[in-house]
């Protein structure tokens, strides 16, 4: 039987996956502009550190907005990507208010921890595809590892 410690574990999973797949778009957002500024060959701390602070501050719909306009292979990404953005937000601004008095009952946080396990794997799937998307296959890489729910980071 699931307790609220479960039911408050698995939203960090969820939480972190969704942390995950903002840092994966910002970091190739950081590559395009780093590219695209010349910053390899014409070094500019100043100029590269504002570049890394403007993309930091960006939410998760912003970043995917601003990363299809530069990466045409994030288009072709947007039916998971406005998926998991539309988790991600109910994760972060209304899952406890949805749930409310469920997480007091056995069966309701059974409920829960199953909605969490959901949204958990859409923002994975996400996660994976943007990371796909820049060559790499984690499917690859967790394969010749122990199996495990948890990517490693």
């Amino acid at each position: 039987m699931p307790n609220l410690d479960d039911v408050y574990w698995k939203f960090g999973y969820a939480s972190e996956a969704a942390q995950l797949l903002e840092t994966a778009l910002g970091n190739m957002l950081i590559e395009h502009g780093v590219i695209e500024e010349n910053l390899i060959n014409q070094r500019n701390p100043s100029r590269a550190a504002e570049l890394f602070r403007h993309i930091n501050r960006q939410t998760l719909g912003r970043l995917i907005i601003k990363l299809k306009a530069k990466n045409p292979s994030i288009a072709n990404l947007e039916e998971v990507l406005t998926k998991a953005l539309d988790e991600r937000n109910r994760l972060s601004h209304s899952f406890y208010r949805q749930h409310n008095f469920r997480c007091n009952s056995n069966e309701g946080r059974r409920q829960v921890l199953d909605d969490l396990e959901s949204i958990h794997d859409t923002l994975l799937d996400a996660y994976k595809a943007v990371i796909l998307a820049s060559g790499v296959d984690l499917d690859k890489i967790t394969l010749t590892r122990l199996p495990t729910k948890h990517l490693p980071i």
